[in-house]
């Protein structure tokens, strides 16, 4: 070959390979789908390079290990490499090696070498290749493995950037949603709770990184009958503060119909199993003071039990209702609690988020270090007993972030005087 055959021949294979480089380029900046990149890919090296065999391999997502190679594109083998798995003597490759170098190539022999893809420092794709052979005048030569890898780059890069925009677009996604979350959340809960001498109501509430289902309430239903009441719906997001928004509206009306808790309780249920078709559950406690009475009443719906402290400081598990709501129809059973003749008495009401925060040793708070707490702090007002909760609570769990949202409602009944309205 004389040399200005050769040159004519260098000219044109850089030609096309220029060419080539433009195609996947306006490609790109046309904003095409990733199917339609790998494609495109597919067809440069195959129609314009005139590449016998190619499997390209690429790691998915953020799943980035073994098992998370996937075959993209193939074309001119003899077996399909769709569904092949990758050898694992091809994970650690990182510059361009002879197939044949590799110890046991398995399905992988029929190709002649194979094509890292990196971008910073991070094999992104594997490119597998054979005949790398094209005629131009009548003549052999071979296509620059140096070019292929630029453009495979290119390709695989931009499918990364591509990913990268879908993940940010989700993550803000997300975010706004938390925040709608939020504020629905926040919306639900009382602005005002009494704080006199005969009834003093405190409620305290913690966020998760993400807004879970964490509901209470004070209701005054007539001059004699106060409600207090506490929910956790499962799920998260704006799926559960829509959840419990509906209950709340949906208890508010009921209760001003009947303060029958076996009327209120299957009712409640019912709504639940309307609104959320089976897919999410709320754990309840409602509980209804009388005055006049001296009586409290409760249904405990599969809710952590809250603890009623007396005068002696003894404590009591408040656990007899039925199962949470939302889970059967019509429900299994209902009971209502009962206590009579109490006048004097601290009601502590919680979400589980609270029990179930962990020390460094992985182990719970737990129900019996509250119930200690409770009695050794029992004479302190509300507010103190809530922030002294909450300091034993980051102190036992020595900077370990919290599992759940963590909701507490704490109320002092002091109905000894008379005449004084709660």
């Amino acid at each position: 070959m004389d040399v200005n055959t050769i040159l004519r021949t260098q000219y044109e294979l850089k030609e096309l390979e220029l060419n080539s480089l433009l195609e996947v380029t306006q490609a790109i900046n046309n904003n095409l789908s990733e199917d339609s990149l790998y494609k495109i890919f597919n067809f440069t090296l195959r129609a314009n390079l005139n590449i016998q065999k190619l499997a390209l391999y690429v790691l998915m997502e953020e799943e980035r290990d073994a098992d998370r190679w996937e075959c993209k594109t193939n074309f001119g083998t003899e077996i399909s490499f769709t569904n092949i798995m990758l050898n694992e003597h091809f994970l650690p490759i990182k510059q361009i090696t002879k197939v044949e170098e590799l110890e046991d190539p398995g399905f992988f022999d029929e190709f002649d070498i194979v094509i890292p893809v990196s971008h910073k420092n991070s094999v992104l794709a594997l490119v597998f290749l054979g005949g790398l052979q094209k005629e131009i005048d009548g003549q052999q030569t071979e296509i620059g493995t140096t070019f292929i890898q630029a453009l495979s780059n290119i390709i695989i890069v931009a499918i990364e950037n591509k990913k990268l925009a879908r993940r940010q677009l989700a993550q803000e996604a997300m975010r706004k949603e938390m925040e709608i979350a939020r504020q629905v959340q926040q919306f639900l809960f009382p602005k005002e709770l009494p704080q006199h001498e005969g009834l003093q109501v405190e409620a305290s509430y913690m966020p998760h990184h993400s807004v879970g289902g964490d509901y209470y309430d004070f209701i005054k239903l007539t001059a004699n009958h106060s409600l207090f009441c506490i929910a956790d719906v499962s799920g998260k997001g704006v799926p559960a503060a829509i959840l419990m928004s509906n209950f709340q509206a949906a208890l508010r009306t009921i209760v001003r119909q009947t303060m029958n808790l076996k009327e209120v309780i299957p009712e409640l249920n019912y709504q639940v199993l309307q609104s959320a078709n089976g897919e999410n559950f709320i754990t309840f406690f409602i509980a209804i003071y009388d005055q006049q009475a001296k009586q409290l009443r409760y249904v405990n719906a599969g809710h952590t039990p809250p603890m009623l402290i007396n005068e002696s400081k003894k404590i009591q598990l408040m656990d007899q209702g039925t199962v949470m709501l939302g889970s059967f129809h019509p429900l299994p059973f209902l009971n209502e609690g009962l206590l009579e003749d109490i006048d004097n008495f601290m009601l502590f009401a919680y979400t589980d988020g609270l029990t179930e925060t962990f020390n460094q040793h992985d182990e719970e708070y737990g129900m019996e270090r509250l119930e200690k707490f409770l009695v050794r702090h029992a004479d302190l007002n509300l507010p103190d007993i809530h922030r002294y909760l909450f300091k034993e609570l980051d102190e036992y769990s020595g900077g370990n972030e919290y599992h759940d949202d963590i909701t507490f409602m704490s109320v002092m009944v002091n109905n000894k005087f008379d005449g004084g309205a709660l």
